[in-house]
């Protein structure tokens, strides 16, 4: 028995000629050998062990290739070096390469992250992993699926293609590809970008993102989209959309948006155009400005009216509009629905609108205030109504104008409408200007359906 034992121990024994001081050595419970077309074979059975280096591969059976310097290894195979653990069910070594490979599930232990995939390769002198086919990597914080992904041991980085999704627990981005430096919570993602915020029902797409985790800030390019739905117990409230060509998210203290160059926004009660916006999205606020001297004004729409202005504010509560400040030249431009030609306007310095119930109640300017209203009896024409003052006030009922007040050094002048027939484009305040850029929100909102989701 002892040299029957000592015969079974040496002829367990594997050596592939490798790099001095570099050996790989498999033994096991039983050996056998044979040689097929000019290649040389020896399969070990039972309890495998095999090594090279500091690389230790156990196994329940191992078929080796002396010519090749590979070997076949089956049943639950364990792969330690370091703090890398690489399991699977069936698996090849490369002896001369270093590397391993798997076409069965295999997952990747590094003492942080586990890696999973139905393929993959590890390559140990290059402290890499490349994982295919439901890869899934996850790490105390986050979870990121791709097709592929190419993780960097050492660097803590992971490079991700195809159907790539990271996700937290706030938050999910998708993308065409990946970079993502773990260590860093810094991520770089490419193409048809869509960050989903589940808290706040919002969704962001793009071209490219820079994400820093750490600073809570993001930065979106290549178009990017941001649509919020406001909902209710009983459903969808509203809709609100932004385009433009960049974005950035501020997620620390202060949830907010800045948006700029060729911003569009609509929600259902007004649209506007601007180059550049704030969402404080937790607010409820958005704020528009105008970017020099030389720059057009924010313009906005809202029913039948354009408002102009230096900066405009909306602000939206419990889902509904409820107020929009207009500061410096400020201006609002109405036209009646009945009369095209017949333009309503007023402008000041400040001009507040409140509403209620989704309708405008009650207007107040102050400051240099300037007005010019058509006027109507039973429904026909009766002339124009320009005046001054310090301060006004114009309420509204069911959409139209109920009541004007007038404060501090009051002006009025009324045109008889003999005299405004045919003329009313001549009846304008300074500041009239009539934006013909819109957003049309069919043509936009099909970008938002059309946008690639996976």
């Amino acid at each position: 028995m002892i040299i029957r034992g000592v015969l079974l121990f040496f002829i367990s024994i594997i050596v592939f000629a490798q790099q001095e001081g570099e050996r790989m050595i498999i033994i096991g419970d039983s050996l056998k050998g044979r040689t097929l077309q000019g290649e040389s074979f020896r399969e070990v059975i039972g309890n495998v062990i095999m090594t090279q280096a500091n690389i230790r591969i156990t196994c329940r059976r191992a078929i080796q290739n002396i010519t090749r310097n590979e070997a076949e290894l089956i049943g639950d195979v364990v792969a330690v070096e370091d703090s890398i653990t690489i399991k699977s069910d069936r698996a090849f070594y490369y002896g001369s390469e270093r590397f391993t490979y798997s076409d069965n599930p295999v997952e990747l232990f590094d003492g942080h992250i586990t890696l999973t995939a139905e393929s993959g390769y590890y390559y140990f002198d290059k402290d890499m992993a490349i994982f295919h086919d439901d890869v899934k990597l996850v790490d105390s914080i986050k979870t990121m699926y791709a097709d592929r992904l190419t993780y960097f041991n050492e660097l803590n980085l992971a490079e991700a293609v195809g159907r790539v999704n990271i996700r937290d627990e706030n938050s999910s981005i998708k993308a065409d590809s990946l970079l993502h430096y773990r260590d860093k919570d810094s991520t770089a993602a490419f193409g048809n970008i869509v960050i989903f915020d589940p808290r706040n029902s919002t969704v962001i797409t793009g071209g490219k993102l820079n994400d820093d985790g750490r600073k809570k800030y993001t930065f979106i390019t290549g178009a990017p989209i941001l649509t919020q739905i406001d909902t209710s117990e009983t459903g969808i409230i509203d809709t609100l959309v932004i385009f433009a060509n960049t974005m950035e998210s501020f997620s620390d203290s202060v949830q907010k948006f800045i948006i700029t160059d060729s911003v569009k926004i609509i929600r259902s009660e007004f649209y506007s155009v601007n180059d550049y916006s704030i969402y404080y999205r937790d607010e409820g606020k958005i704020f528009t400005h105008r970017i020099n001297e030389e720059s057009d004004p924010p313009v906005m729409w809202y029913d039948n009216s354009q408002l102009i202005g230096d900066s405009i504010t909306v602000y939206i509560k419990e889902n509904e509009l409820e107020k929009i400040e207009i500061i410096d030249r400020a201006f609002i431009l109405s036209r009646s629905t009945d009369f095209p030609l017949r333009y309503d306007q007023i402008s000041g310095r400040i001009i507040i609108m409140h509403f209620a119930g989704r309708e405008l109640k009650l207007t107040e300017v102050e400051g240099n205030v300037l007005s010019i209203y058509f006027l109507y009896e039973e429904g026909d024409e009766n002339g124009v109504l320009k005046s001054s003052s310090e301060k006004s006030k114009i309420f509204f009922e069911e959409r139209e104008v109920s009541d004007v007040k007038l404060f501090g050094s009051i002006k009025s002048e009324y045109y008889p409408e003999n005299l405004v027939f045919g003329q009313e484009l001549d009846f304008t305040l300074p500041a009239f200007r009539i934006f013909k850029n819109k957003p049309d929100k069919e043509l936009l909102f099909k970008q938002v359906i059309n946008f690639k989701y996976y």
